[in-house]
């Protein structure tokens, strides 16, 4: 465990590192100072976004805790994040945010080989390390958004929709969890819940495997785990009618 979160600490410590590094990179070639950075900043953010809530959804809908490799480690704390939403407010900041950082350190180490002489490299090192920064920091966001009183400046954020709200992820932890999955900053929730995304691509995924999504729903989580009781409030959401985290 020490050694885990060793590792874990030094990979936030260099990413954020490397992110302030790139930005310092990008300003002395002029990258930051043209008419495209406020345009590759909105894409990242909305991207980010978007890659959150499919990882997300891979991590809730499909596989179990006993897959391998995965299973234990990634797709089990998703699952059992259902039956206990408060887990994550039971989280470290090194815990937290430590596994987003080490599949971002590879990343941000990948831009010191695009070139910074021309404009096009300019925009694709300043989109990966937007996208980077805005991801960095997506399981904190996260938590914030389970928090009942999050600090001021966060629900400033929240209230203003930069990042995720507590009203806006609570949909999510509505069984069987299939909607909001998106949680950097919820931006693409409503669009991909319009267009019924998810659900669209699990009927394609199912028709081509045979794989049926959450089919461990009620199994990969600890049974006598006990939901606090402000979750225990029903709610209609898109036609499922079940337990959902009061907002209040």
């Amino acid at each position: 465990m020490f050694l885990t979160r060793l590792i874990q600490a030094s990979c936030v410590i260099a990413a954020y590192a490397l992110v302030g590094l790139h930005i310092a990179r990008l300003a002395e070639a002029s990258a930051i100072l043209h008419w495209y950075p406020s345009l590759v900043l909105v894409a990242a953010w909305v991207l980010s976004d978007l890659a959150s809530g499919v990882v997300h959804w891979i991590a809730d809908s499909w596989g179990s805790q006993q897959t391998p490799v995965v299973g234990p480690r990634f797709l089990r704390p998703f699952r059992v994040h259902h039956a206990d939403p408060e887990d994550i407010l039971r989280r470290g900041f090194v815990g937290l945010n430590g596994d987003v950082a080490i599949v971002t350190l590879p990343v941000l180490l990948a831009v010191f080989a695009i070139p910074l002489t021309g404009a096009f490299g300019k925009i694709v090192a300043l989109f990966i390390v937007s996208l980077s920064a805005v991801g960095l920091p997506t399981n904190q966001v996260h938590q914030w958004a389970h928090m009942p009183n999050p600090p001021k400046f966060v629900a400033w954020l929240q209230r203003r929709g930069f990042i995720l709200s507590r009203e806006e992820h609570v949909r999510h932890h509505t069984s069987p969890y299939a909607m909001n999955y998106c949680i950097t900053n919820g931006w693409c929730n409503r669009a991909l819940t319009k267009i019924d995304f998810f659900p669209r691509l699990e009927s394609i995924i199912t028709r081509l495997t045979g794989a049926v999504p959450r089919s461990d729903e009620m199994v990969a989580v600890p049974p006598l785990i006990e939901v606090p009781e402000r979750y225990h409030r029903t709610t209609e959401v898109r036609g499922y009618r079940s337990m959902v985290a009061s907002c209040e």
